[in-house]
């Protein structure tokens, strides 16, 4: 074990039972660092090299943000197909292939962030491919590898509740690494599969259903009615149910291929989720963060 922390059972547990438990499978899934040498032959169906990114008005789109969706067009050259969807766009290919739930669902996200969640979670159902949040940036190495079979790819993430900042990924990943103000989870992007993985199909539901629930005792939590909580709660449902793990391929060296970038300048308004959370949204124009 290297640089390992290890948990103190003496110390007060900071989370409730439930959250717990599926912080304790996530890091039990993310601190395997061994690959089944049988993971990629079982699941077989290739995942299509289409990029997909959405930004919800895309005539306010920020530079700063245009500069990080253009850097992955360099893969272009290497075979990939690149869309980008707006808010309208978004909800006709819903309409389009979901139907009229999925699309009343879609239009109860009161934040972008939220729409770009359950956009991800039904594009990707349905054609496949790679959703990447519009704020991150590539840095250029080969990723070729991750669309040669049908596993699910995900981040992991690690957030530190005591010291309100993430955890280092090579700190978090050693096995047996743990502390009581740890939460494990996984992030939304990137979100790499093909159509109809269980992991997505699940996530999607999951969304559907907190967005359809009652408001009158206020909005739904963002991470929690279709961001990480979501994704992380349905990963724990479905494996918990009897799909294998390895149907999941975590991406333990991600900031390799890419980063989120900070600062971006749409982050200091209520763009950004965090300042929106549970608020109903009002767009803020491009002058309003100079």
């Amino acid at each position: 074990m290297k640089n390992a922390i290890v948990n103190n059972a003496d110390e007060p547990d900071p989370l409730e039972s439930s959250e717990r438990e599926r912080s304790n499978f996530v890091r039990d899934i993310v601190q395997r660092h061994e690959l089944s040498t049988d993971a990629s032959s079982a699941w077989p169906a290739s995942t299509p090299k289409h990029i997909v990114q959405f930004w919800d008005d895309m005539q306010q789109l920020p530079d700063d943000v245009k500069a990080c969706m253009n850097s992955w067009r360099q893969l272009e050259q290497e075979g990939f197909e690149i869309e980008i969807f707006d808010r309208n766009a978004a909800s006709t290919f819903i309409r389009t292939h979901l139907g009229a739930r999925h699309v009343d669902a879609f239009n109860q996200c009161y934040h972008p962030s939220m729409m770009s969640d359950y956009f991800r979670y039904s594009y990707v159902l349905v054609k496949g491919g790679f959703y990447i949040d519009a704020d991150d940036v590539y840095h250029g190495k080969p990723i070729d590898n991750l669309f040669e079979d049908g596993r699910l790819k995900l981040q992991p993430f690690c957030y530190d509740l005591i010291k309100a900042q993430m955890v280092p990924a090579t700190v978090f990943t050693e096995p047996g690494a743990n502390r009581p103000e740890w939460i494990f989870y996984f992030n939304t992007t990137p979100l790499i599969a093909p159509p109809n993985h269980p992991i997505v199909e699940r996530a999607l539901l999951n969304a559907t259903v907190s967005l359809e629930a009652d408001k009158s005792d206020g909005l739904p939590e963002v991470q929690a009615a279709t961001g990480p909580g979501n994704l992380t709660r349905s990963i724990f449902e479905v494996i918990g149910a009897g799909c294998p793990s390895d149907t999941l391929m975590v991406l333990h060296d991600w900031e390799q291929i890419s980063t989120s970038q900070w600062p971006l300048s749409y982050r200091n308004d209520s763009r950004n989720w965090r300042l929106s959370n549970q608020q109903v949204y009002k767009a803020s124009s491009p002058t309003d963060a100079q």
